[in-house]
């Protein structure tokens, strides 16, 4: 494992040399003044033309992306022939909050290929965001698999497979035609070669590579042409942040705060983002601790020169004490 550090923008101090055998700490865990857990992870920030600026750990080990991988399938979606656009298209690259603006969207699309939600082979969920969970049971509702935060991709994917006159019941297995569209798009925009492929948390393929081809790969999507599959998904997402994640959401905020910004969470902590001049980043914090993204992410945002009330409200990671705030996640990068 290498970790390389290099940074030109001047903004805070890069942290010493570790040995190649330690994955650096991303963000430590201070609860009234007592560092009690640690965060370690890699991370990747890439210069407008695409070389590596900085790095922390092994950028190029293989790691599964999660939903970070969302817009890489719904431009195969679009490559299968699907006429998605606006709302649609960022929902269909979506981790949606469950909220009701989100469920009626689905629900449309479904109807709109003569589906139901019987179709979906994403499992029932609750929603994501815990607000609207506990609405959602308040008024008496159960698990539903329109409510799992994954199910725009999949109401897009079994658009593909109408359309195509594909199979229904088998389009999350890897040989399915559309998944073979999939790993086309993830390896032409990371410029890798899938190295492992697994199942996700919704039971679609899930394709292995480096941080660094998910960085490029969201690059790629910001500079790609105007009307190809890569940048229309990066249009509708930019265009309909709220759609992509939520109202309450740090990929929303982002989206929505700086023009031209390309963001995506996945879930084990995974995150990328492309700026409109292609810098970007990828992170993944090795635990899947969560509570470290906001404050990872605020930090490299900050190391590419992004600034403003929008990184401050994304780096907040309070913790509680009773009734009172005693601590924080915090970046030591």
């Amino acid at each position: 494992m290498t970790t390389r550090r290099t940074t030109t923008d001047g903004t805070g101090s890069v942290p010493p040399s570790l040995p190649d055998s330690v994955t650096p700490v991303l963000a430590e865990v201070v609860r009234s003044g007592f560092v009690e857990g640690r965060h370690r992870g890699s991370l990747v920030l890439l210069a407008a033309d695409g070389s590596v600026e900085f790095a922390l750990g092994d950028v190029d080990v293989p790691v599964f992306p999660r939903s970070s991988n969302k817009p890489l399938q719904a431009a195969a979606v679009l490559r299968a022939g699907v006429e998605l656009s606006d709302e649609r298209l960022a929902l269909a690259a979506a981790s949606h909050s469950g909220e009701s603006f989100h469920l009626d969207l689905v629900q449309k699309m479904l109807s709109e290929s003569g589906l139901t939600a019987d179709d979906l082979l994403n499992p029932a969920d609750l929603p994501l965001d815990r607000v609207e969970a506990e609405r959602y049971l308040a008024a008496g509702r159960v698990r539903d698999r329109v409510t799992m935060n994954c199910s725009g991709k999949h109401a897009a994917m079994l658009a593909a497979c109408v359309h195509n006159d594909w199979q229904l019941g088998t389009y999350l297995e890897p040989s399915h035609p559309l998944q073979r569209l999939v790993a086309e798009v993830v390896e032409e925009a990371s410029g890798e070669r899938i190295s492992a492929v697994g199942t996700d948390g919704c039971g679609a393929p899930l394709m292995a590579i480096g941080l660094t081809g998910l960085a490029r790969a969201f690059r790629h999507f910001v500079l790609a042409e105007p009307g190809t599959a890569e940048r229309r998904v990066a249009d509708a997402m930019r265009a309909h942040p709220e759609y992509v994640a939520g109202t309450r959401r740090a990929d929303t905020w982002l989206m929505r705060e700086v023009p031209g910004t390309l963001s995506k969470m996945g879930a084990e902590a995974v995150q990328a983002v492309a700026l409109a001049d292609g810098r970007a980043l990828a992170f993944k914090v090795d635990d899947g601790g969560l509570r470290a993204l906001g404050p990872v992410l605020a930090r490299a945002l900050g190391l590419l020169g992004v600034e403003g009330p929008v990184v401050t409200r994304i780096g907040r990671a309070p913790l509680m004490g009773g009734d009172a705030e005693v601590g924080e996640v915090r970046a030591v990068f």
